[in-house]
């Protein structure tokens, strides 16, 4: 969704590529019940607090820049969501995975539990709601199952589609990677991304995961990191 022209209330909205998925089924279940605002095209650096007219325009550069228009991948657009703190909040929430990549073997299976920081008083929880967990590339995994509260999982990702991205809820997830060699090509090993946004908090994380033909790897839980914090 996005307002294309700030003079007048002009509003584009469409359906995500899922939003679609589920309105094909034509069953009468398909209901909007939630929305979400993003700032993805605002650079608050163009805010002036030195515009010689005076505080009225300090942020007109802001107000003149055009605005996105609306396009159906989930994956680059609405990256930046407005959320809502409690009242006298000095630190935005923020995730950590416990690890800055990903890395699975063949067929090998690996389990991201992550944490978030500055959120309700305490440094390090779990969001009771759970997570959004993300996979870019799909066709890299044979299943990919949230756990915990209100988990959802596929456990056997087809290959084919026009969306390659797959999106899972949990306080945790559990990723297998493919167990046959034939995308590898002459490449050792193939990169996608996860990406993880917390239900109660906002904040979200993207990180790198790599699919190997040899290695594998621990699972990773989120651990408290010195200078973690963001004013």
């Amino acid at each position: 969704m996005g307002y294309l022209d700030n003079s007048s209330v002009t509003v584009d909205a469409i359906l995500t590529r899922k939003g679609r998925e589920l309105l094909s089924r034509n069953d009468g279940s398909f209901q909007i019940t939630q929305f979400a605002l993003g700032d993805d095209e605002v650079d608050y650096t163009l805010y002036n607090e030195s515009h010689p007219d005076g505080s009225q325009f300090f942020g007109e550069a802001i107000e003149n820049s055009p605005i996105i228009e609306a396009f159906p991948d989930e994956n680059n657009i609405m990256i930046h969501k407005l959320v809502t703190l409690p009242r006298g909040t000095t630190k935005l929430p923020i995730l950590t995975a416990g690890t800055e990549k990903i890395t699975v073997g063949l067929g090998g299976t690996r389990s991201v539990n992550p944490e978030t920081f500055n959120f309700a008083g305490v440094n390090n929880v779990v969001e009771t709601s759970g997570y959004l967990f993300t996979i870019a590339d799909r066709r890299l995994l044979t299943s990919f199952v949230g756990t915990g509260a209100n988990a959802t999982g596929v456990g056997s990702i087809p290959f084919t589609g026009e969306r390659l991205s797959q999106t899972v809820r949990g306080q945790s997830v559990s990723l297998r990677g493919i167990s046959s060699t034939t995308l590898f090509g002459s490449n050792s090993t193939l990169v996608t991304t996860l990406t993880i946004t917390g239900l109660d908090s906002g904040a979200r994380i993207t990180v790198p995961v790599e699919i190997s033909k040899n290695i594998t790897a621990t699972s990773f839980t989120a651990t408290r990191t010195q200078g973690l914090t963001r004013g």
